[in-house]
């Protein structure tokens, strides 16, 4: 029978932020892959003293076939189209796919940013250590994207911060970023939910509320030094 390793994803934010407690004087900035990821990087976001903001991810599909990723759309201060180059040949979209399919995710980006933060503008990184959270990683696909996407626009460091994962997703992302920080790999691994003692669904109000009260460790600006 498995044991579940967290009692829940604030659970594991605690414990993850432990494990990252070195990077609090380089002045991090922490990003939750939403939704999930948000009550992880909310924890480990207050023991670093970092700001915390949301990184939104949306799947570019292969026409007549959304399953199928051609790329993927990151979302932050300069957004990323991150492309599947070999499958983008192989599929040979009609022309103007790719960029009418990339200007509908950015405005669905657009639309989810402003739900969970309203008009606040997604936090520059470049020159910045970043650390991108989540509350577990299966496939890796979603992440992989999110870090290249990052990667362009230059982060003085990059970190992959998870509570659980298996070790051959986290070899294959290692090349993404870098460090990477993982408190468990079990083997086998089936998913992620059941490491959890509760893995149900963090709901958007949630993710709403925990933004707002990031921002009350994270007023100032991070190209700016606090006061005194």
């Amino acid at each position: 029978m498995l044991v579940p390793l967290f009692r829940n994803r604030r659970d594991a934010g605690r414990r993850l932020a432990v494990a990252l407690a070195s990077y609090r004087e380089s002045r991090p900035i922490v990003l939750a892959l939403p939704r999930g990821g948000v009550p992880v990087g909310f924890d480990v976001a207050k023991a670093l003293a970092a700001p915390l903001d949301v990184l939104l991810v949306r799947k570019i599909g292969a026409p007549g076939h959304e399953e199928l990723g051609l790329g993927a759309v990151v979302d932050g201060h300069d957004p990323q189209l991150v492309l599947n180059e070999d499958l983008v040949r192989a599929v040979a979209p009609p022309p103007g796919y790719m960029e009418a399919e990339q200007h509908r995710q950015l405005a669905e980006i657009e639309r989810r940013r402003r739900h969970y933060i309203g008009d606040r503008s997604p936090v520059a990184v470049e020159g910045r250590t970043v650390i991108v959270v989540d509350d577990g990683i299966a496939t890796g696909a979603t992440v992989k994207a999110a870090l290249r996407g990052l990667a362009r626009n230059r982060p003085a460091r990059l970190v992959l911060a998870v509570p659980v994962a298996p070790a051959d997703s986290l070899d294959e992302l290692s090349a993404e970023c870098d460090e990477v920080v993982c408190l468990a790999t079990p083997d086998p691994f089936y998913a992620v939910g059941p490491h959890y003692r509760d893995f149900r669904q963090t709901e958007d109000a949630e993710v709403v509320r925990l933004l707002a009260e990031a921002r009350q460790w994270s007023t100032v600006e991070p190209s700016t030094p606090a006061p005194g």
